[in-house]
């Protein structure tokens, strides 16, 4: 029975599918999905590790940055030479980048010249290395007939481990690829060319950049696909790099754009990080090697050491009796016996098996048909093992790109070069396939790199040269937008002037500076029920405030926002005044007090001539407003007009102010030192209290100004001493008024003339009003993003944005609203968002052009902010001197969007104020609650001193 089962036994040994051996022997090389995903993710972590500035140091996959700071986007020219060191060869090339606007629009043509390194170099001084390069560039250059003494810019690939600051620096961190070159580690291996050159002597060499050859295989098929944004080898070594947003890159400074980051994933795993992944077969390549406990994942993967692993397997199952009966060769005892290029041919698909007996009768073994099928499924279980780990490593690439991004879907090109890549016939569908099965939400192409990586390190030149190019003119374009000390002196002290001509009886004045009747700002003494009425843009507010007498902190206010359609700003008075009725009318329903008289106070922001506390001769519409019939007429009367013709409810309208005095009154209810109110939203405006001596207007406005106080006719001169200032009205001295200065008309004379850009032009001629209000048109919401489409637009059709392509939509006058320049300037704002904002006005955008636009509007609002505040400090000035004051303590309240929202403006303004007016120490209070609740502040006054 026994000798039954022993022949069963053998005769089952006999029939065995040679493969199952094997995948038994080998059964801790076949990786499945759930460990790759495991693999992935400790490369993840890895790859944070190496981005952190804290955790560099340690880390063993090192992140490096390049400094390559964009991939091709077709615009790049020029002629270059380039050297590619790497192997046991070197190729030195002249590469010319035709000029072309768009992706597959330039190209490329290449003459090369490969050099061979004699092994003794190899082990050589650094000196001698490069002395060797060298003197074979020159050699190029007189076998070419290239000209020795014109200058020519140089590109160098050197497809070693770098640590560069600068693209043209690179300290060497360790030698791979069976090179053991003395006395270099640590040194800048561009110098060390540049040196080389020197002594060569007789060339005029320009070194430009340096990159890893992984670098450059993207820029290659970046060159021909922008979705190129990751590099891949998988050769004689194995590397990949990829775009990081430059704000995880801690070794690099600054936060905006990306940076092509070298992973130098061969050290993955040097930590002991993929222990539990390596077998006997692994540690004993590593014993072997030259620098053992290093580069663990490129000995798992590359091309160096595949054929090498195959060897060290195949041996092992011949000594345990698994092949060749037992027998062991001493060929196959031999290392390096069985390459990489075996493994290729043995696992071709039509003649594999063919090879692999041939490969195998080569090393001195007699194979059986099972012994070539055992030994072909070996090479194949190691170059899967080795495509899997490189896709657990780009999944993990991949997927740190699509979070960066915030993405439910990416679309990329993995550009890839490599001799395995290249050579072994299953190793690119197997890799794609794998990557796909792990990454099913992502949209991969594999493109293989034509031209190796030298024409990717010129390509890296023309980019850096196309981006220096660039920099230079956008800097040249926003450079009238970067306004120095000296012209915001100037912009302040023109202000002034202008300050104090609008407040003379005689000669024209830009700034209006109006009169508002407001003497006094609240005392506390406020209480009652009133009602705010506040026009000042695209929206209407009502508002119910009820004040409780000496308790400033407790104020009840409700208000509803109502919409103003463009078609009622722009069409007659008649019925803009009936849409305003008939928003009170509903507000007044909603609050269920249609039957009440309550005294109101409107906020009207727009330029207003008034002779009483109660009427406002509208001088001009602003703000994009055209109602026809208004403009010279008492806005307070068409008011009144309105609610008569409605007939359904009567008001008590005690007060019209601009809606700088109705913020500056609101803010001086919380602080008794607020006395300048600064509007910086829609429009733009200041107004504070002006001593009363000053204002010299008709002896008509100074009459009503005493009538307004309770004075008799004719006593105000007599009591007016005209040394004090004052104007002795019965038991009260009336000292201040507040002027409403309308300052958005500064530079209508032509005094702005200096720095107004041809942007600035550009914006006022297609404007309703052309020719005025040219201050509010450099500093106010309404105005700043159609400066900013203008400069894109220009921008755009100098080739700098956009690909050079003009879209409808960037040719659309006031599509870029300037709140568009609030969500761009965000800090917390990723350059991705920027992108996503720009596609929802149909600007399809690059990493690039977001950096060109988040920087045009960053120009434009900054020097909008620093006008308002040049234009604060000759307030506040003007206020101190008035007082013949050393130093002035002065609250400013403040209303706008713009001030409020934007996360730049309030701080560039305040920045501005203070430097410009050093003797003041100004305070900005921003308004809660609107100038509407100020309307009715001033009403409550009012209405109080006629009771008196």
């Amino acid at each position: 029975m026994l000798a039954v089962h022993l022949v069963s036994f053998f005769f089952s040994k006999l029939q065995e599918d040679p493969t199952k051996k094997v995948d038994r022997f080998l059964y801790a090389m076949r990786l499945h999905d759930d460990q790759l995903k495991d693999i992935s993710a400790r490369f993840q972590a890895e790859m944070k590790k190496g981005l952190s500035a804290e955790s560099n140091v340690t880390a063993t996959v090192k992140m490096l940055p390049t400094h390559v700071r964009s991939t091709p986007v077709g615009s790049e020219k020029g002629q270059f030479l380039a050297l590619d060191l790497g192997g046991s060869k070197f190729k030195v090339l002249q590469v010319k980048v035709r000029e072309g606007m768009g992706i597959r629009r330039g190209g490329v043509e290449m003459e090369e010249k490969t050099y061979p390194i004699p092994g003794e170099l190899l082990a050589g001084r650094g000196a001698e290395l490069f002395d060797h390069v060298s003197e074979s560039l020159k050699d190029f250059l007189h076998e070419k007939n290239i000209s020795l003494e014109k200058k020519h810019p140089l590109a160098f690939t050197f497809s070693f481990p770098c640590e560069q600051s600068t693209l043209d620096q690179g300290k060497l961190l360790n030698w791979s690829k069976n090179y053991q070159v003395r006395g270099f580690q640590g040194k800048d291996v561009v110098q060390a060319l540049r040196e080389a050159i020197d002594r060569t002597g007789g060339m005029n060499i320009e070194v430009l950049a340096m990159v890893n050859d992984t670098v450059a295989t993207m820029m290659t098929c970046g060159f021909d696909d922008n979705y190129c944004e990751v590099g891949l080898i998988i050769g004689t070594g194995t590397n990949a790099c990829y775009m990081e947003e430059l704000r995880h890159v801690d070794l690099v400074e600054g936060d905006e754009g990306r940076m092509c980051v070298n992973t130098e994933w061969g050290g993955f795993g040097d930590d002991g990080a993929l222990n539990d992944y390596i077998t006997e077969f692994d540690k004993d390549v590593d014993a072997a090697s030259n620098n053992p406990g290093k580069q663990i994942f490129e000995k798992m993967v590359s091309g160096m050491y595949l054929g090498e692993l195959v060897r060290l397997v195949v041996l092992k199952m011949a000594k345990q009796g698994l092949l060749f009966d037992g027998f062991v060769s001493h060929a196959l005892r031999t290392k390096g016996k069985i390459t990489t290029a075996d493994v290729a041919s043995m696992e071709e698909y039509k003649n594999g098996l063919k090879n692999t007996k041939d490969i195998l009768t080569g090393l001195d073994l007699n194979p059986s048909p099972d012994d070539c099928i055992a030994v072909q499924h070996v090479t194949t279980i190691v170059s899967f093992r080795s495509s899997n780990l490189v896709s657990a490593g780009l999944a993990a690439i991949l997927t740190r790109i699509k979070q960066n991004r915030n993405l439910r879907a990416l679309r990329i090109t993995v550009g890839v070069d490599g001799t395995v890549y290249k050579t072994h016939p299953q190793y690119p569908k197997r890799l794609h396939k794998v990557v796909r099965r792990l990454l099913p939400e992502c949209h991969v192409r594999f493109v293989l790199s034509d031209s190796g990586s030298s024409k990717g390190a010129a390509l890296v030149t023309a980019v850096a040269q196309r981006l220096a190019s660039q920099r230079r003119k956008v800097d040249e374009t926003l450079s009238p937008f970067r306004l120095s000390h000296e012209q915001l002196q100037l912009v302040k002290a023109r202000m002034r002037t202008g300050l104090e001509a609008g407040l003379k009886t005689k000669g024209p004045s830009a700034i209006k500076m109006l009169p508002s009747f407001v003497y006094h700002t609240p005392d506390g003494t406020e209480h009652g029920k009133y009602l705010g009425l506040d026009l000042g843009g695209t929206n209407f507010r009502a508002l119910l405030v009820k004040f409780k007498k000496g308790l400033q902190n407790n104020t009840r206010l409700y208000h509803k926002l109502y919409t103003i359609p463009q078609e009622i700003m722009q069409g007659t008075g008649e019925d803009l005044f009936d849409h305003i009725v008939d928003c009170i009318s509903d507000f007044l329903d909603y609050m269920g007090l249609k039957n009440a008289r309550l005294p109101a106070g409107f906020t009207f922001s727009f330029p207003c001539e008034q002779t009483a506390i109660d009427t406002g001769t509208l001088v001009s519409w602003t703000k994009g407003f055209k109602a026809t019939d208004c403009e010279g007429h008492d806005v307070v009367s068409l008011l009144r007009e309105a609610i008569k013709r409605r007939n359904e409810f009567d008001l008590d309208i005690a007060a019209v102010i601009n809606d700088t005095v109705g913020t500056m009154m609101s803010c001086a209810y919380e602080d008794p030192q607020c006395e300048v109110g600064l509007i910086a939203g829609t429009g733009s405006n200041v107004c504070y209290m002006e001593e009363v001596r000053n204002i010299e207007k008709t002896e008509q406005k100074k009459g009503q100004m005493e009538r307004e106080e309770g004075t008799p006719e004719g006593e105000g001169d007599k009591q007016h001493d005209g040394t004090e200032g004052e104007k002795n009205l019965g038991d009260a001295k009336i000292q201040k008024m507040c002027i409403n200065t309308e300052w958005g008309g500064l530079g209508d004379d032509g005094s702005l003339d200096d720095i107004i850009t041809p942007y600035d032009v550009e914006v006022d001629q297609n404007s309703f009003n052309n020719g005025k209000q040219r201050f509010e048109k450099l500093t106010s919401g309404m105005y700043l993003g159609e400066v900013v489409r203008q400069v894109l637009l220009d921008l755009t059709r100098g080739g700098l944005l956009f690909r050079g392509h003009v879209t409808e939509p960037l040719k659309t006058r006031g599509i870029f609203e300037t709140k568009y320049l609030s969500q761009i300037e965000s800090d917390r704002l990723a350059l991705l968002q920027v992108r996503s904002i720009l596609q929802g006005l149909g600007l399809e955008s690059t990493c690039d052009d977001s950096i060109i636009v988040k920087e045009v509007c960053g120009a434009v609002s900054r020097r909008a902010a620093q006008l308002c505040g040049a234009g604060m400090a000759a307030v506040v000035d003007k206020i101190r001197e008035n007082r013949g004051l050393d130093h002035l303590n002065i609250t400013v309240g403040v209303d706008g969007a713009l001030y409020k929202l934007h996360p730049h403006f309030s701080g560039v303004l305040q920045e501005t104020a203070r430097v410009l007016a050093p003797q003041c120490n100004v305070t900005f209070l921003p308004s809660d609650e609107g100038s509407g609740k100020g309307a009715a502040l001033i009403t409550a006054g009012a209405i109080l001193k006629k009771k008196m």
